[in-house]
Formats: C-alpha cells, structure tokens, sequence
C-alpha cells in the first residue's frame, strides 16, 4: 500500500505560511533564555530570582492556551493567529518603556504578555498543520513543520549573542557590585537598553508579518456544524490514556528542555567561563536540535512515533547522567549533546497525545498541550533553588560529591526517564489504545 504524501499540492502554500510562525516563536525562546543570565547581571539577582523570567514566559502559555483554543473552537484559524500577532508585538513593544522604568517586573510583564500570543500561535498551528493531510503522516507532517522552530532559536541566539550578551558592560566589570552607586546606575541603564533593542525590533518585525497575514487567504476559516459543550470535550479527552500521558510527558519535556537551556550559561559560569562564550555552546545545541529534529523526521518514516522516542529519551537521559558527575568541558559537552535526542520530543509527544482525536477534540486537546509548556516556567524555578543552596553562586557546595549546578541536573534526567517510559508504553498499547 501506498504511504500518503506528507503534504499535498493543494495545502502546500498555507502549510509554508503556517510553518513561518514556528520559526517566530522558536526566535522568542532563543532569545529570552540567554536573559535570565543577562537580568541577574545587570540587577544583581540571585539564580531563584532570574528565573522570574521563565516564569513569565512560559506562564503566558498556561493562563492563554485555555482562552485562545475556545476562541479558535468559535472563530476563525486566521483570526487567532492574527491575534497571536498583535499579542506578541505588543508585549515585546512593552520592553521600551520597561527600560526607562528600570523594572525587572515591567521586563517579566512584557514576556507575560508576548506568550499570550505565542500561546495563540501555537494552539492554532499546531493542530492545522495535523489536520493539513492523512491522518498516517501527521505526526511526521509536524516533525517536518517544527524544522523552522531550531531555525528561529538558531537567528534568536544570534541576536542574543551578538548585540545583547558581547554588549553587556555589567559582564565585563569584575566586581559590578562593588562599583560607586552612581557608576553602577549608568551601567544599568546602558545594558537595559541593550536588552531592549532586539524586542523592540522583534516587535516591529511582528507587526509587518501581522499584515503579510491579514492579505492572505487562508483555508479551514471556521468549523463546521455545532461545537460540543467544553465540558463533554473536556471529559472525552481525559478518558482517553494516550492524552492524559502525553500531557503529563509534555509538561516534563518542556521542563527539560527550558533548563537544559537555559543553565548551560550557569554551568559554564562553574568552569569560569564567560556569557558571550558560554552563548557558542548553546549555539551548538541549536545547531543539534535542528540536525536531530530533521533526523527524527526522517526516521518516523521507519520507525513507530513511540519507539522513536524511546529510543531518543534513553540517549538524552544518558548525555544527563554525564552532565551531573563529569566536571568541565566534557560535561559541558554532554549537556549540549543533549539538544539532539530531545529535539524531536514536543511534536512526537503532541502527535501521540492527538492521534485519533476528532477536530473539535483536537482544538481543546492542543490547548491541553500547549498549557503543558508551563513545565518551562516550574522546573526552571525549581532548578535555581537547587542553585541557589549553597548561595548566590553556582558551585558554592558538593552534592554527591558534584557542584550545585551539576547536580541541579538530575531534574532533566527524571523528566526523561518519565518520556522514555511513555514512548515505551506507546510502542506496547500501539494496537490497544485507539489509533
């Protein structure tokens, strides 16, 4: 028999036009990890206390997704996605007078507010591009899509890197918390609105794709036929194992991910090592992550969507483990590494989680998923805690005979473990569970 197309001719150009946004939000992520570094620079915050910029971020998702997938169930895709837009601009537009407050607050409010949109984006993409052909290659259709995700993080990284993190003058400055009062103020003011720059520009860049959008056609604009009771929906959905799993699996994955991330800047810091350099090795995760991400494609076309992941959480778990008890380059190395056995996670994971889910199942079911994102505002969090036990610094005790922040590391390696066993248990109710 005949293995459906991925995608057919006639979808092809609304499925280009769809892919773009996972580059959008895959630029957003990239370029606010690096700034939990960057705030705790410049206003002399502890590890726990940086993390408030996760916290913002990936806390819009959860208090949004519920709103946008109920808004998409009566109205249009088009129409949430403009939305989306117009949320994301506004809240990166908010870093302009978040600099001239100096108010790491107004900063974190400005981040709460973009991941309203990118909640929006993502609860409607996410879904289309399944429903966009046959339902035996939907989960490699969003392997496919979610290539143009690394290509954002890798132009985010940049961005950080180039015009944040090598312009900082308070990552420069030995002892910046010493320096005279008034010397410290303008140097906090300087690299506050050096860490404003690219957001405004992000802002400006949105509002342009925001009009790209608003002039084309796009299909599927409204579903058809009643909509069911959010409460039946809602009860169908977390009837079915698959889904309940798979939430709990995303919300895990994120967690790993975000942290593996985000403290590969605390991890270098324990070797002594500077921001803008520790940026080079994240650059090669992203690097990872797009060259896994492709590969996991490509092997979803031989392997079962949970043998894949399996296979992929054991090796990410075992780049973890020596992560935690090798010290220096290697283990910096091995933290990288992991960038490439997760990388075709979140779009595995969301595919198992939907499949065999009518649409309307499906529009509440994405806003399940893309709710489990605030796994990267809690294990990020949980994470500085674990820092911050011996102090402000990153390898102020041994744990298990480890810095901190090596051992702050058993956090990722148990959100893997959990994911391998649920590819696991995929692969062995494949035929049991409803397909």
């Amino acid at each position: 028999m005949t293995r459906p197309k991925i995608i057919s001719k006639k979808a092809l150009l609304p499925f280009v036009l769809i892919t773009s946004l996972f580059a959008l939000w895959g630029f957003a992520n990239a370029v606010t990890d690096p700034m939990v570094q960057a705030f705790k620079k410049v206003l002399e915050l502890s590890n726990s206390q940086a993390a408030w910029v996760q916290m913002a971020f990936y806390g819009g998702y959860f208090c949004m997704a519920l709103p946008a997938a109920l808004f998409v169930r009566k109205y249009s895709y088009k129409v949430g996605i403009l939305i989306g837009l117009a949320l994301y601009a506004v809240g990166a537009l908010m870093f302009y007078p978040a600099a001239i407050m100096e108010e790491f607050w107004f900063f974190c409010l400005g981040l709460y507010v973009l991941t309203f949109g990118l909640a929006f984006l993502e609860t409607t993409a996410n879904p289309y591009i399944l429903a966009m052909g046959a339902r035996e290659t939907a989960t490699q259709r969003l392997n496919l899509a979610q290539v143009f995700n690394p290509v954002g993080l890798l132009l985010g990284l940049l961005i950080a890197q180039q015009f944040v993190l090598k312009k900082l003058q308070s990552d420069d400055i030995a002892d910046y918390s010493s320096l005279d009062p008034v010397k410290k103020a303008l140097v906090r003011t300087s690299d506050l609105m050096v860490i404003r720059d690219p957001y405004v520009v992000l802002g400006l860049v949105i509002l342009v794709v925001f009009v790209l959008i608003l002039v084309n056609k796009m299909p599927q604009a409204k579903g058809n036929g009643a909509i069911p009771s959010l409460k039946e929906t809602g009860r169908l959905l977390f009837q079915r194992p698959r889904y309940r799993l798979g939430v709990l699996a995303q919300i895990l994955y994120v967690g790993a991910q975000i942290m593996c991330w985000t403290y590969i800047y605390q991890y270098a810091e324990a070797m002594g090592m500077a921001s803008d350099i520790a940026a080079n090795y994240q650059f090669a995760a992203f690097i990872l992550f797009l060259v896994g991400r492709a590969i996991g494609t490509y092997l979803l076309r031989f392997l079962s969507p949970g043998k894949m992941l399996m296979w992929f959480s054991l090796m990410a778990g075992i780049c973890s483990l020596a992560a935690i008890f090798i010290e220096g380059h290697l283990g910096l190395l091995s933290l990288v590494g992991i960038s490439f056995f997760m990388s075709p996670m979140f779009p595995t994971i969301y595919g198992i989680a939907l499949n065999g889910l009518t649409e309307e199942e499906s529009k509440l079911g994405a806003a399940g998923l893309v709710m489990a994102i605030v796994g990267g505002a809690l294990m990020p969090k949980l994470q500085g805690m674990i820092i911050d036990i011996g102090g402000h610094g990153v390898a102020d005790i041994k744990i298990m005979g480890v810095a901190e922040v090596n051992y702050s590391f058993t956090l990722p390696l148990f959100c893997f473990a959990y994911i391998a066993w649920f590819g696991f248990d995929t692969l062995k109710n494949e035929h049991v569970w409803e397909i």
